[in-house]
């Protein structure tokens, strides 16, 4: 259950990062020149600390305000409430893996000491919070710039070596039901550790937390730059089964939207349009970035590492062009809709008006022996009455043989002879 709140409010937290472009923080518009912001799906509760880091606005993050987190005075002098943000520490080697797991000991885990035959510390942050991103930078002298891209959610993907480490920032894409929930990654690389700071609990990497604990694994012989490629190729990998979901979802809808349009089928392509375009602001910089980390320009990742990398980047490229395909069968599927509704209304159209047609000349005849003449020589037979309604009779069904043989109605006789 708690997992599943969790899962929730960084759906909810999503959906704000969306509404804001997918960009930085930038001057809040007022209410009323935002328009409607009616969600197409129930809004999902959100947590505390999403509130607090992606929300709320303060004056250290207003335009105009100094870079880093120096003018945080309030939150990086105040530790979490206990709980909210949690820690894991795997060191490693050939030999030899030694890892806590769920810990919210910062200060214990900051001065804990390296275990003998590791060659590599990975530590993983669950949760944002200007004080704990303040002590990491405080012990391992990362820059004050890139302290201030973790806790200000969402930054564009990509890659700022600074001296003796490299900053990197990817977003990771998951479902919750149909829910897209877009989350930023922030990774430190230096020569022998990796930090990796996520917004909520929950990834997509067990799997290589597996092969870490796994003996005789390669990883376990490679550096930090290595376990960083294969951290971003596991978050890359992980829009696969996204974008699967989608297709489903579209290939579905090409079926409903020729037998039953409806304005509710309408909404739901617009909103797989919406998140294809979320999925795209993403994947298009990750492509960016992984070229440039192929191009060489972050010296802890070595000629083996971006070997690997080119898999990654292959991968990118794969991404981006199933999204395009989604996207145009997006709008193909929009303007099968506008046709189909169209059709149907021509339909609708065309059966009042042959309607109309069949009454014609009964509204004739009604109207020349309704009138009010004193002496009508056809009123006084006795079987005007039944002449008249077999002339009616006899004229309706004439105008639907007409029909027929145009084919305006049903199907018309040449068309029959031909199936």
């Amino acid at each position: 259950m708690q997992h599943a709140k969790k899962k929730s409010a960084r759906a909810k937290a999503a959906r704000a990062r969306r509404r804001r472009g997918g960009v930085a923080p930038g001057p809040q518009l007022p209410p009323e020149a935002m328009g409607s912001d009616e969600p197409l799906r129930a809004p999902l509760p959100r947590s505390a600390s999403t509130l607090r880091i992606a929300g709320v606005r303060t004056e250290a993050d207003a335009p105009g305000a100094p870079p880093g987190l120096d003018e945080w005075v309030a939150e990086t002098a105040t530790p979490p409430e206990a709980g909210s943000v949690q820690y894991s520490c795997i060191d490693f080697g050939p030999d030899h893996v030694d890892s806590i797991e769920g810990s919210d000991d910062l200060e214990g885990l900051l001065s804990r000491p390296r275990a003998p035959g590791t060659i590599v510390r990975w530590i993983n942050v669950d949760g944002l919070h200007p004080y704990v991103v303040n002590r990491f930078r405080a012990v391992y002298d990362f820059h004050a710039l890139a302290a201030e891209d973790v806790v200000h959610v969402p930054q564009r993907p990509r890659a700022e070596p600074y001296e003796g480490h490299v900053f990197i920032v990817t977003r990771m894409i998951s479902l919750v039901g149909d829910e897209l929930v877009d989350e930023q990654i922030s990774m430190f690389v230096f020569e022998d550790l990796l930090i990796t700071f996520q917004e909520e609990a929950g990834d997509c990497w067990d799997p290589i937390r597996k092969r870490i604990r796994t003996e005789g694994a390669k990883i376990r012989e490679r550096d930090p730059g290595y376990l960083a490629y294969a951290l971003l190729d596991s978050v890359v990998d992980y829009n696969f089964p996204v974008l699967e979901h989608y297709s489903d979802h579209l290939d579905a809808m090409e079926d409903e939207v020729t037998t039953q349009p409806s304005p509710d089928l309408l909404k739901r392509i617009q909103f797989i349009k919406r998140d294809l375009s979320t999925l795209r602001r993403v994947i298009w910089p990750t492509r960016d970035l992984t070229d440039q980390l192929l191009r060489g320009e972050t010296p802890l990742f070595n000629e083996s590492t971006r070997m690997f990398l080119r898999d990654v980047y292959a991968h990118t490229v794969q991404l981006l062009d199933i999204l395009d395909h989604h996207r145009e069968t997006c709008a193909n599927l929009t303007e099968l809709y506008v046709s189909s509704v169209s059709n149907r209304m021509n339909e609708i159209m065309k059966l009042l008006t042959i309607l109309t047609s069949l009454f014609i000349p009964v509204t004739f005849l009604a109207g020349v022996y309704g009138m009010n003449f004193a002496h009508i020589p056809e009123m006084d037979w006795k079987y005007a009455y039944p002449t008249f309604w077999a002339t009616c009779i006899v004229t309706m069904g004439s105008l639907l043989f007409y029909f027929r043989r145009k084919g305006w109605i049903g199907e018309s006789p040449a068309q029959s002879t031909k199936s």
